[in-house]
């Protein structure tokens, strides 16, 4: 019964010790990201803090260091719930094992006590010699054979449950040594989490002293933004002008081609025009709406369609347009925490170090390179969307360019708190969406 317990309590080890060895990996995985993490962001900061003003940037390098400290701690604590678990279960094995090896021990000394009781030649004859046939004293020297055997099978089993004992004693000082440094580990993570608010306490204090300054330049921000945007409603206009002008021309040809058909066709040949006709009315420059579906006069050719749908399947999943930096204004209405600031973005600020390489996030066409309050902005078309990268200098393509995901378009230019920024919009049509939503999660 006791052997039958046993075996139950290793298997059930055997399976939890595996699930918490590749949930460890995972957690220490996390932790070794985390930490990177923290690391780069104190790298910006301490860029940053060079400035005498404290920036919005700031603020939210601060504010994204704290999340991802309180992330980490969170997994420590994780670490050290799998920990007592496995401290737990270690322990559970050992006492099921000294069990066990108490009770190997006391058969084995029960036997140990028969032989010693049985340990005359005469006993061992009388007993072999006792048999009421030949068969039977065959069986009876097999017995006795298999008896010796037994013993020495004890004795090694004694001593392989020993040395698994001493095994397994080992791993769980081994798991209480990890829990103390996991512990101590959190401790400091705590007081460090503790000079981050400090620090952004600070950082508060003093952008709510330059709070008039913070909102001259946010209103200056808007005001651009509301250029920019009359900007790029030209820009879209203009596009579907352009398209439908040339999708009015492919219809005069076609139309053209069909009153030529019908004049030089014979009785015969007009149901191959027929056929002809059908086939027409499928081209892309008169796509049916097969579905729910809304199409754009940008969407009248075949390209435009293309590229519109490659747009649309990749949301979610578009690459970034800087390789690093943080989003210091989202999208939509916000507030900047300790003020009465209220400001709305129609799209997003990400802070990078000035020059900093911009990148298309899809394949597109340049559709305008422009300058706005005196700031450098760079328009890509994906069929019926559009994505617009403003605060750019050393501007790299020109309109007309086709550029793929991944293409340097220009690098970031320095904003009025002397920090590297660069917006990024989407839009569908006049109709903007939260950047964020189309971009990879990082």
């Amino acid at each position: 019964m006791i052997r039958k317990l046993f075996a139950t309590i290793t298997c059930l080890f055997i399976v939890f010790a595996v699930c918490a060895q590749e949930t460890k990996e995972d957690i220490k995985q996390k932790q070794e990201q985390l930490q990177k993490e923290i690391a780069d962001l104190n790298k910006t900061l301490s860029q940053i803090k060079s400035s005498k003003k404290k920036s919005l940037s700031a603020l939210a390098l601060v504010q994204k260091k704290i999340a991802a400290r309180n992330e980490l701690i969170n997994s420590i604590s994780k670490d050290l719930n799998r920990l007592d678990n496995t401290i737990y279960l270690n322990q559970v094995e050992i006492n099921h094992m000294k069990l066990e090896l108490d009770s190997l021990k006391a058969n084995y000394a029960k036997s140990l006590v028969f032989a010693y009781k049985n340990r005359s030649s005469y006993d061992y004859l009388n007993f072999i010699f006792s048999a009421t046939s030949f068969n039977d004293a065959v069986k009876r020297i097999a017995y006795l054979r298999s008896y010796k055997q037994y013993r020495e099978t004890q004795v090694t089993t004694i001593q392989k449950t020993q040395d698994v004992l001493q095994g397994k004693i080992a791993t769980l000082t081994s798991n209480k040594a990890e829990k103390k440094n996991a512990l101590v580990d959190q401790g400091k993570q705590l007081n460090v989490l503790q000079e981050d608010k400090k620090e952004q306490s600070d950082v508060l204090k003093d952008l709510k002293g330059q709070e008039s300054d913070v909102a001259s330049q946010i209103k200056q921000n808007q005001r651009d933004q509301q250029k920019l945007k009359s900007a790029l409603q030209a820009i879209i206009k203009r596009e579907i002008a352009e398209q439908q002008k040339e999708a009015a021309r492919l219809k005069a040809i076609e139309d053209a081609k069909k009153i030529a058909a019908a004049n030089n066709a014979t009785t015969s040949s007009n149901n191959n025009n027929s056929k002809t006709n059908n086939n027409s009315t499928t081209s892309v420059a008169n796509t049916p709406a097969k579905t729910n579906r809304v199409y754009s006069p940008l969407e009248s050719t075949e390209e435009g369609l293309t590229s519109s749908l490659a747009f649309e399947n990749n949301k979610g999943r578009l690459p970034w347009p800087v390789s690093s930096g943080l989003v210091t204004i989202p999208f939509g209405s916000y507030t900047i925490p300790g003020t009465k600031i209220i400001g709305s973005s129609d799209g997003i600020t990400i802070s990078v170090p000035v020059g900093t390489s911009v990148k298309s996030v899809a394949d597109g066409t340049v559709s305008a390179v422009f300058d706005i309050g005196g700031q450098q902005a760079i328009v890509v078309r994906h069929g019926k969307y559009f994505t617009c990268y403003s605060n750019l200098t050393s501007i790299k393509v020109n309109k007309g360019t086709n550029v793929h995901a991944g293409t340097v378009l220009g690098n970031a230019d320095k904003a009025a708190d002397g920090d590297g920024q660069v917006t990024f919009m989407v839009m569908n049509g006049n109709n903007y969406s939260n950047p964020e939503s189309w971009l990879r999660p990082r």
